[in-house]
């Protein structure tokens, strides 16, 4: 039997003796904040933001360091001591002994339970751990049962550690910041309210109450109290080996108040007798809250062991519905391994781009491109809000097409960065177009491109260059006009700014720069002379798409013109022999940066939208006519690539030094995906990268080979170890999105073994280690890093359905144009996926008799409800707007016969 495995088509999955395994943790988190990470051991933590943690804060390190973690003790009368996290003394002595516990772990969205049996003690317990959906409280749901033939008597003990504080006071005043604690108890746990916040910066009264409750099953409540760890560890104990427990210390009563001491939710409940096969049953709430009715009142909801099994039912179903995208494969364990790459996504909503052991830097939320890139799966799964979701997100855009940094709660909530001149990313104009055109594919909603939304100001100027010394903050955080009126532009109007600026900002070899990084963060160290062929490359793509998009926006209305910023005039220059002048090129961006450098002056000029179109079409043409002619690297035997940067001494990156291969995976992902890379360059690609990046052992195409030199002239990167992280592990954003490009361009084969490698290696536990889902990177030896908080899920997700299984929206209608390999199909030729589009439910069924390949086959019919769908060119069916319109509510399958 594998390691780990499926138990159902949900997701839901078992590993066996799981603290056998090193760094692993799964999350768990709620819809009203709080955020949990727990381990098979029940350690971890759980907060609600940087400054508000329930238990203490762990990194990736403190996973085996920690025994200071989540615990439900027993204590045996005559027979010993026993840890239903399996973390004591003598349990962890005799691990990797024919003594250790059987241990087995299972668990689904938001929810995991362990469970674990004692050979020497003959007990078996399990503990189950979720967070109700719209609660900040932890749920630790644990049983006990006797599997021995006598009666055994049990002394049970809760006890949470609690941290009660910041982060940051790990290592800023952990003693003195324990003396604010304010420790009481009551009849059914442990309160601890801080007087304040501790920052030397400047203190702030604490309001929120930091609690550990617990009950029986049958709602029995403490007897005894341990409220400090000082009480509970006992003089000279450890979490390990707690004297309280061990020796039976009596505790103190409810309504105890203790000050200045670490806290610690520890309670003892009467005393049980189990005869031989019975159970017994008790939960603990673990929580944070502004008030202590709030706590009252969650107590009373699920202080029962039928109230919170009935309440564990309503957590599965609630985030089982979230992920409303389902595959059928001829792979079983693929398809369930998909149900987590669609949950990714919502982790990522809910944590954001920290709080997670291996996620440990960052204060939380998302960041620029985190906004736009989880919107793709939102497209997929629940498009309802997501119009008015890119409409504020827009409002994050300078009037210089640079972009907010720091992001708030909410949506459309940017702050203005007040730490002098902030660092730009070159590739933040790219996303915000690429979710733009999925959405109005996936609505036919072209109209978001005429909606007015307004510039988001701060003391930025020039695209970062410069400080807006007549910027304050008292005037707010939005571009205003000469007349002190806010102004707003059109969605198209910010796309346009955002790509031509990027267009004109070039470096020596006319080339976008690289300024402070590009997707690539750990390209960081060469913002003088760096350039990004990669990205330049997607921006020839973008302008190219937004033409299209213009062009559909002047087709599908009476009106053939727009008015924009009359600054913006100046950008829209079309002249060949500008775009070779790169001095020139230069004093254009120079131009329109000082014309808005702190007001603009609100007057709007009328534009033709065919003429708009043309000449974005003439700059892509010009940029991907340049990029193939000087970025080509011919190598022998067919193989070749682009060059994807310049360093900070001005010096191609990539190419045969001395006998020594340097390629790298991001330029050949967007000159494919951007169209610049001719189909036989793809092909020299492909040959390329099979040959000096791909390692099927580890997840498949590596981000570059090793350069052999600390590159710190172009970034940090190659500081750190080669095969980890951006320094040539397998990285599974750019990978992904390799094969995606793959697919966009007709080599299906191609793309899926790029999928395949990294989903392979994933779901082979015994070399990735980690639990369902794709992780950040597999580094050197194939371990998953850095798991569930990840772009690449949203990436992978949109490439399986708009690409492998071709469903995809064109303005409002469903194409469904498969390139499915016969190894996807199961043994009677059959594949499907149900998704959701246009506000319908719909299984798309795919007939494949005689198991072809794509290219082999042909698309003969296509079937919704009886109804024969329109087949364009024996390649792909279109399910029409006015026919979704028509159906009803509920699921409703649609049948593609391939032949």
């Amino acid at each position: 039997m594998k390691p780990l495995y499926f138990i159902d088509d949900k997701g839901t999955f078992t590993v066996q003796q799981p603290e056998n395994i090193s760094y692993l943790y799964f999350p768990l988190a709620s819809e009203a904040g709080l955020k949990s990470a727990v381990t098979p051991n029940l350690g971890g933590d759980s907060k609600i933001d940087q400054d508000t943690f329930l238990l203490e804060p762990v990194s990736a390190e403190n996973l085996h360091n920690n025994r200071s973690c989540r615990n439900f003790w027993f204590a045996v009368k005559n027979s010993g001591v026993y840890s239903a996290a399996g973390v004591s003394s003598g349990q962890e002595n005799q691990k990797f002994s024919s003594l250790q516990d059987n241990s087995e772990l299972t668990a689904g969205f938001m929810w995991q339970s362990v469970r674990r049996t004692s050979r020497s003690l003959q007990l078996e317990s399990t503990v189950t751990s979720f967070i109700p959906k719209d609660c900040n409280g932890e749920i630790m749901y644990v049983t006990v049962k006797n599997l021995s033939k006598e009666k055994q008597a049990l002394l049970p003990y809760a006890a949470i550690p609690v941290y009660g504080r910041s982060a940051d006071n790990i290592r800023d005043h952990r003693h003195v910041t324990s003396l604010l604690h304010r420790i009481r108890t009551d009849e059914s746990g442990i309160l601890v309210c801080p007087t304040m916040s501790f920052d030397e910066r400047g203190h702030q009264p604490n309001h929120k109450i930091y609690y550990v409750k617990g009950c029986s099953g049958k709602g029995e409540l403490p007897e005894s109290f341990y409220p400090t760890t000082e009480a509970f560890l006992g003089e000279g104990g450890s979490f390990t080996h707690p004297r309280a427990v061990y020796e039976g210390a009596p505790g103190c009563p409810p309504f105890t108040r203790i000050d200045g001491r670490e806290a610690m939710g520890a309670f003892r409940f009467p005393a049980l007798i189990l005869d031989p096969g019975e159970k017994a049953s008790y939960i603990l709430m673990l929580g944070i809250a502004d008030q202590e009715e709030e706590i009252d009142q969650l107590f009373e909801k699920y202080n029962t062991a039928d109230k919170t099994e009935a309440l564990l039912e309503e957590t599965k179903a609630y985030w089982q519905k979230k992920v409303n995208v389902g595959f059928h494969t001829g792979d079983r364990d693929f398809d369930n391994y998909m149900k987590w790459v669609c949950f990714q996504p919502f982790l990522r909503r809910l944590f954001g781009c920290s709080f997670l052991p291996h996620h440990d830097y960052g204060r939380g939320g998302r960041g620029w491109r985190d906004l736009w890139q989880d919107c793709l799966s939102l497209l997929l799964m629940d498009p309802k809000d997501v119009g008015m979701m890119i409409e504020k997100n827009f409002s994050g855009v300078r009037i210089d097409g640079t972009n907010a940094t720091i992001i708030g709660a909410g949506d459309g909530n940017f702050i203005a960065d007040r730490n002098g001149i902030a660092r730009v990313w070159m590739d933040h104009g790219l996303w915000p177009q690429m979710t733009t055109k999925l959405y109005i594919d996936q609505t036919g909603d072209i109209r978001i491109l005429t909606r007015q939304v307004p510039y988001f100001k701060d003391g930025q100027a020039r695209r970062g260059t410069e400080l807006d010394t007549l910027w304050t903050e008292s005037q707010g955080n939005l571009q205003m006009t000469g007349q002190e009126q806010i102004y707003t532009g059109s969605i198209l109007e910010h796309l346009l700014i955002q790509q031509l600026t990027a267009f004109y900002e070039v470096g020596e070899h006319n080339i976008c720069r690289l300024r402070g990084a590009d997707w690539n963060d750990a390209l960081d160290m060469a913002s003088e002379r760096g350039e990004s062929v990669a990205f330049t490359c997607a921006y020839a793509g973008n302008l190219r798409e937004l033409a299209e998009l213009i062009r559909v926006l002047a087709d599908t209305g009476s009106v053939k013109t727009t008015d924009l910023l009359e600054e913006l005039e100046v950008l829209l220059k079309d002249d060949k022999e500008l775009y070779d002048n790169i001095s020139e090129k230069q004093q254009v961006l120079a131009r329109f940066t000082s014309l808005c450098r702190h007001h603009v002056s609100g007057r709007r000029k009328t534009f033709s939208l065919l003429s708009l179109a043309e000449n974005l079409e003439h700059k892509a043409q010009w940029l991907s006519g340049h990029i193939r002619k000087q970025e080509w690297i011919q190598a022998g035997q067919g193989e070749g690539w682009f060059n994807s940067y310049y360093d900070n001494h001005g010096q191609a990156v990539e190419g045969i030094l001395e006998d020594q291969v340097r390629m790298m995976l991001t330029g050949q992902v967007f000159a494919i995906m951007g169209k610049v890379a001719e189909d036989p360059q793809i092909r020299s690609i492909i040959k390329s990268a099979d040959h000096y990046l791909y390692e099927k052992e580890i997840g498949g195409y590596r981000l570059n080979t090793d350069f052999h030199e600390l590159k710190f002239d172009l970034g940090r990167m190659f500081g750190f170890a080669y095969g980890e992280k951006e320094n040539g592990a397998v990285f599974s954003h750019m990978a992904v999105m390799y094969g995606n490009a793959l697919y966009r361009r007709g080599y299906a084969k191609e793309g899926w073994k790029v999928l395949k490698s990294l989903s392979d290696t994933a779901l082979d536990f015994n070399t990735s280690r980690i639990y369902p889902g794709i992780p950040e990177y597999f580094r050197s030896d194939g371990r998953g890093m850095y798991h569930y908080l990840t772009g690449a899920a949203s990436w992978y997700m949109l490439t399986m359905v708009t690409q492998v299984f071709g469903v995809r929206g064109e303005g409002g209608d469903l194409i469904i144009a498969p390139k499915l390999l016969a190894e996807q199909f199961d043994s009677q030729g059959k594949a499907s996926i149900r998704i959701s589009f246009a506000n319908k439910t719909l299984d798309v069924i795919f007939e494949n008799a005689d198991r072809k390949d794509y290219g082999n086959y042909t698309l003969a019919s296509a079937v919704c409800e009886g109804r024969e769908l329109p087949v364009v060119d024996n390649s792909y069916g279109v399910l029409s707007q006015k026919t979704l319109d028509s159906l009803g509510d509920g699921l409703h399958s649609v049948t593609i016969k391939l032949i």
